[in-house]
């Protein structure tokens, strides 16, 4: 990892340019050209930076080291000292995608380069391989670098990567400023809504260079684009050859603030809480999931099945309090108003309920946010808050146990020496069953409570293993990351955030739809609460407030996500709108479903003594199985590389000078 710049860069502000093209399998010579072509083009036309498409020389789907050897090089090498002639010339940057050969090793990696006026600037190995990337390239072994450059730091990841948080976070965390997204993206709509998370979450610049076209059966998608530091387009290009420019200002990917209409939500980076984070660069689904959480005969998975969970969104002018009312008095109309909507969404009814976040004390009086007091402020949690278990809290197991489901809620929690907690509640027919006490405290929190002190507890229920959380923590990946470690199969997460806000697609041709048939216009392309559920591979219910009354804003946009996401595995989810009241359910399934075929096709042995079944239905141990259902199976949790980020976990990285 390089160092921390001690200045601040000559350019502040310049224009860059992501290159779409299509290569040519196998023909390098002719896509090397078309490529200084693309290249001295976007120079010409003013662009510091430049960004090509990954293995961007040769083509993508190659089946074996022997096939690809013969256009593999070293670098530097051949081809990159004619792209340095370009850089040269217009004294930009360039970053080219390639497949190289190490000279010592002859090991084969998928690989970028970034050149510039005087050479190689650094080069960057591709860590998190696809699926055709092992046929002949190794992992990459040079980390996630950051390299100081007069447009500011720059960083790179390469396709697949951008699946996987930590490697853009770490990057981050070396206050990158840009991230050099070569890629070659399948399966969904582009630009891609992962690409946007990881912008969004960071709060930095990304040019992604995606190439278009079908090779050996495999789609790519296009829509190559620059990102701001808020995860929003620029620019992009929908499909075909072509140049997208965009602008890059460094001051505004220095600030890690996360902002609606001028109002201060939080810190991308200041907010995290790296001591809670250990089970991050632990390498938990290695193993056989089953066979893993079950070791000992401790934690085991609980049974499986089909269930139905649900949320609550909520008018906060509806369910605003006066001074005057007492945590009883609101928690008992909470009671009355719950059973009226069971009543009326009869027979359908939840197995797992989720509310908003601080039901107790509820939203502040509008009287208090006119005053512009913090103190007064403060003490409107502090003095709503309940003591658990409590009489508030009996209210609610009664209610729980009258339903028979489990109840998820949030509420200021006071705890002896009057130390105060914005908490999660599971409570269930029984009584209280889980308790989370909220990790990452936004601006509003750091007033009146204290950051948790529970870690990231996950609860056994027939309805799956539940993780709790907020949606202020769930803004932070390292939260779901840490609970799906745990086997969750649920993570519920009472919120009350107007932040942030979906980002649309829009697109123009049917040759860009994602396999799963989404439309032309998508309006929540990107958001934020279903990249998490999908790259954790968790089911996320999220219950939010909606609304502007009495001065506190939500808004709405809760959900039930699902662990697939778009692509391949999309499965179902439920949006509310931004002003919906009510119940909202969907079901869930965190069942097993072995994996593998059986046949009734008879055994084709000799004569003679035969062990075992004449159908072929062999039994197997489900333990040495993996399981066939996402939530179960977790695949982006195996396929992650942790020796690459223990810069997640360390409490503080050296920072820059005083400025």
């Amino acid at each position: 990892m390089s160092s921390f710049f001690t200045q601040q860069p000559p350019i502040s502000t310049y224009r860059v340019a992501a290159i779409q093209y299509e290569p040519t399998l196998g023909e390098k010579e002719k896509n090397i050209q078309d490529l200084l072509r693309l290249v001295e083009d976007a120079a010409a036309h003013g662009a510091r930076l430049i960004v090509l498409p990954e293995m961007a020389t040769t083509g993508y789907c190659w089946l074996s080291g022997d096939e690809i050897g013969p256009y593999t090089e070293p670098i530097p090498g051949p081809t990159t000292e004619r792209f340095q002639a370009l850089t040269s010339k217009y004294a930009c940057y360039v970053a080219l995608g390639l497949p190289e050969v190490d000279p010592d090793t002859q090991v084969f990696y998928n690989s970028m380069v970034l050149l510039g006026p005087d050479g190689v600037v650094g080069v960057y190995r591709k860590v998190h391989l696809d699926i055709g990337d092992p046929r002949w390239a190794r992992d990459g072994d040079l980390g996630f670098p950051v390299w100081d450059t007069p447009l500011g730091r720059l960083s790179a990841l390469i396709c697949g990567d951008a699946r996987y948080f930590e490697a853009a976070r770490v990057a981050a965390l070396h206050e990158a400023d840009v991230l050099l997204f070569p890629t070659n993206w399948v399966d969904e709509s582009c630009p891609s809504s992962w690409w946007m998370a990881r912008a969004f979450e960071n709060q930095m610049y990304v040019i992604a260079a995606n190439r278009y076209g079908r090779e050996r059966g495999v789609q790519f998608r296009g829509g190559s684009c620059v990102l701001n530091p808020d995860g929003s387009l620029q620019t992009f290009l929908e499909e075909g050859e072509g140049i997208v420019y965009g602008e890059v200002d460094l001051r505004r990917s220095r600030d890690k603030r996360w902002l609606k209409d001028g109002a201060l939500i939080g810190h991308s980076l200041a907010d995290r809480q790296p001591a809670a984070y250990r089970a991050v660069v632990q390498n938990s689904y290695l193993w056989e999931p089953l066979r893993y959480h079950s070791l000992y005969e401790l934690g085991e998975l609980p049974t499986g099945q089909l269930s139905c969970a649900g949320i609550v969104q909520m008018d906060l002018a509806t369910f605003a309090v006066t001074p005057t009312t007492s945590p009883t008095e609101r928690i008992l109309a909470l009671q009355n108003w719950l059973q009226t909507l069971m009543r009326d969404n009869a027979p359908a009814m939840p197995d797992v309920l989720v509310l908003p976040e601080l039901i107790l004390p509820g939203p502040v009086p509008q009287q208090l946010l006119e005053q512009n007091d913090t103190v007064a402020l403060a003490a409107h949690f502090q003095q709503g808050a309940i003591q658990v278990p409590g009489p508030e809290t009996e209210v609610m197991v009664s209610l729980a146990n009258e339903l028979q489901i489990s109840l998820v809620l949030g509420v200021a929690e006071r705890v002896e020496g009057d130390r105060f907690y914005n908490t999660v509640l599971l409570i269930d027919p029984e009584g209280v069953y889980g308790i989370y006490r909220k990790i990452h405290l936004s601006e509003m929190d750091r007033l009146w409570a204290t950051t948790g002190d529970l870690g990231f507890p996950t609860f056994d229920t027939p309805a799956g293993r539940i993780g709790l959380a907020t949606g202020y923590d769930v803004l932070f990946p390292e939260t779901l990351r840490v609970l799906a470690s745990k086997g969750t199969d649920l993570v519920c997460a009472p919120t009350l955030l107007n932040f942030p806000v979906p980002i649309g697609l829009q697109l123009s041709h049917s040759t860009s739809l994602m396999s799963d048939g989404f439309g032309l216009n998508e309006p929540f392309h990107f958001m934020i609460w279903r990249t998490r559920a999908a790259e954790h591979n968790v089911y996320l219910a999220l219950a939010n407030w909606f609304g502007t009354g009495h001065g506190i804003h939500a808004n709405g946009l809760s959900g039930i996500f699902s662990p697939g996401g778009a692509g391949p595995y999309t499965l179902s989810e439920v949006i509310a709108d931004e002003d919906e009241e009510g119940l909202m359910m969907m079901t869930i399934d965190t069942r097993e479903q072995r994996t593998g075929r059986k046949t009734t096709r008879m055994l084709e042995y000799s004569p003679g003594d035969m062990a075992g079944s004449l159908t072929g239905e062999l039994a197997y141990n489900i333990l040495d199985s993996i399981p066939g259902n996402l939530v179960r199976s977790k695949p982006l949790l195996r396929k992650r590389q942790p020796f690459w980020y223990m810069d997640l976990v360390r409490m503080s990285l050296r920072q820059p000078p005083e400025k």
